[in-house]
């Protein structure tokens, strides 16, 4: 693990935390044994990124921060552009950082009150579902968030994504409308899958 860099030192501190968070990435995806919670891991890549926005010297290519998504093109699927960029969601574990998120969107709203809806995050694969004319018709992955990665067959095996969208009786579903989310498993569909296998 190797010892903390000295936080005084804004270069040591930057280049301790990349190789922290890679190695924590390595045995979190490939290992499959984290040795620190959610938390914790976003803690040290809030610090990162913190630290090069003081000192945009200090980013460099092999950097976590600068990865968008999956790399493109390895995997067969077709590459398709994504209408609008599809943009990963923040998050915090701060209440002060979400009463200053608070305070930006009264100010973009000039005074009006914001409501909001929290949910859990939850840590799956990010989607984009086309439907035309209430019909689904082509899926993908975030990718890099500007094209993602044609998925619409495997998809398609999900029953809980509908291959047409309920409408009220009389309803016209709109032409186009894009629907994001993630795809993920439930640890007793983990489970049960594991106990398959086995």
């Amino acid at each position: 693990m190797g010892k903390p860099s000295n936080s005084s030192d804004p270069a040591a501190r930057a280049a301790w935390l990349r190789t922290e968070l890679a190695r924590h990435d390595r045995l979190y995806y490939v290992e499959q044994r984290p040795e620190i919670a959610d938390p914790e891991y976003d803690k040290l890549y809030r610090e990162l990124v913190d630290l090069e926005a003081a000192h945009p010297d200090l980013c460099t290519s092999d950097s976590p921060t600068q990865r968008v998504g999956n790399e493109l093109g390895t995997s067969g699927f077709a590459s398709v552009a994504h209408k609008k960029p599809m943009l990963s969601l923040d998050n915090t574990y701060s209440a002060e950082e979400v009463r200053k998120f608070d305070e930006r969107m009264q100010k973009l709203l000039d005074g009006r009150k914001p409501e909001y809806c929290v949910e859990l995050k939850i840590d799956g694969a990010a989607i984009s579902l086309w439907y035309e004319n209430g019909i689904f018709v082509k899926g993908l992955t975030r990718g890099d968030g500007e094209r993602g990665e044609e998925i619409t067959a495997n998809l398609r095996t999900l029953r809980s994504i509908p291959l047409r969208l309920a409408l009220a009786e009389g309803q016209k579903p709109p032409p186009f409308i894009e629907l994001r989310g993630e795809v993920y498993m439930p640890r007793s569909e983990f489970a049960r899958l594991n106990k398959e296998l086995e």
